[in-house]
């Protein structure tokens, strides 16, 4: 870890986060911010930024994609006999979920969350028909339905995305009432949390909070009913919302986007990219957790923008990524997929190995503050097809 005027950064700093980050800690209600080893730049607060606030909650800060998240689960089930059948298992998985923009579950559950009274604000109410038909749906970009072998050759399956078009909307409408706009480079909205428009965007965050864990663990137990395999354990987190927790023996609001929860004993599923290992971890009782916040990474941070690696636009990149002039050919990512036997559905050149930074490198700059309790590979990935753009911001 290194101090950037004031503001903790690990891993490889990005200037442009940088100085994101250093107009949101601007505000006089800033108690702490800190930027992880994943971070870029996202919109008017960092994607790998964590915030915390005396009295203010963030929805800039939370996002567009109000809890967006990671969830694994371990099957009985052998990994070999899920290599010997990718292809059909994947072809499974591709067929009975719904990947891509927009989309509806034929199969969603009639939840019990769906009779929350924060239904009943004026901000959700008329988004509850379509929440009914999304529950379950896997969206695009950089979300995924994924199966891995564990160290002990055991089967994980691990999922990653969010409150859908819910959140989307929801934080749409918080941010535009609280006087902010979209974009990248505009100051972040702050609600307190005593007022109208603050409860309001809590009681909804929740909601979308428990909208995203419902499909999320909807999406891990098809995957399972498809194998055929119980599920033995689960890890779950969000990565894009907003908790009040005691740090420093102060109540704070701790906004983390794009950052994994990472109390002592904690678990949390962070995934690298389509041809990288993922991994189980805990949170460890440490010095260099503080500055956090206890919070570590969610994934292995982007080094390449989308239209980078279409090719549109020249320069970010790095060249241990093999990179040339910051585009990536369907042949580079093939090559690198076959290199690491994994079986893929859908994605784009945009989710390609090489626009992600190598996850045991994001995590060594944290290596004082988790502790890897299960390294996952990648055998089967399912995302949504190639042109497929996601308009949740995540």
């Amino acid at each position: 870890m290194k101090l950037f005027d004031g503001i903790p950064v690990y891993g490889d700093l990005q200037p442009e986060a940088l100085d994101q980050m250093k107009r949101c800690a601007e505000h006089d209600d800033v108690v702490g911010c800190a930027l992880m080893a994943d971070h870029h730049l996202g919109y008017a607060v960092p994607v790998g930024g964590v915030i915390a606030y005396g009295e203010h909650v963030s929805p800039s800060g939370v996002g567009y994609d109000i809890a967006c998240g990671n969830k694994a689960v371990r099957l009985d089930m052998p990994a070999v006999e899920v290599r010997e059948s990718i292809g059909a298992i994947m072809d499974a998985v591709w067929s009975a979920l719904s990947f891509g923009v927009g989309r509806k579950n034929a199969d969603a559950p009639d939840d019990p969350l769906f009779e929350d009274d924060a239904w009943r604000l004026d901000s959700a109410a008329p988004l509850l028909e379509t929440a009914r038909a999304q529950l379950g749906t896997i969206g695009s970009g950089n979300h995924y339905v994924d199966l891995f072998a564990d160290e002990q050759d055991r089967t994980w399956v691990g999922v990653h995305f969010g409150s859908r078009g819910l959140g989307h909307k929801l934080a749409t409408h918080y941010i535009k009432a609280g006087g902010g706009r979209d974009g990248i480079h505009v100051d972040p909205v702050l609600l307190h949390q005593d007022s109208d428009l603050g409860r309001e965007y809590i009681a909804a965050m929740t909601l979308a909070g428990a909208y995203a864990y419902a499909g999320r663990d909807w999406v891990c137990q098809r995957v399972a009913d498809l194998l055929g395999a119980p599920i033995l354990d689960e890890v779950h987190n969000h990565h894009n919302f907003a908790w009040r927790e005691s740090h420093g023996g102060r109540d704070v609001w701790v906004v983390r986007k794009g950052a994994t929860p990472a109390f002592p004993g904690q678990r949390g599923f962070v995934g690298g990219s389509m041809g990288d290992i993922s991994v189980i971890l805990e949170g460890v009782d440490s010095a260099d957790a503080a500055p956090t916040f206890a919070s570590t990474v969610h994934g292995a941070g982007r080094v390449m923008s989308r239209t980078a690696a279409a090719g549109k636009y020249k320069g970010w990149g790095e060249k241990r990524h093999q990179v040339s002039r910051g585009a990536v050919s369907e042949g580079m990512m093939a090559e690198w997929l076959f290199r690491e036997g994994v079986t893929l559905r859908g994605a784009g050149l945009d989710e390609s190995p090489h626009c992600y930074r190598r996850l045991p490198d994001v995590l060594a700059a944290h290596a004082d503050s988790v502790r890897i309790l299960h390294t996952l590979t990648p055998i089967g990935v399912a995302m949504a097809g190639a042109g497929e753009f996601d308009p949740y911001k995540d």
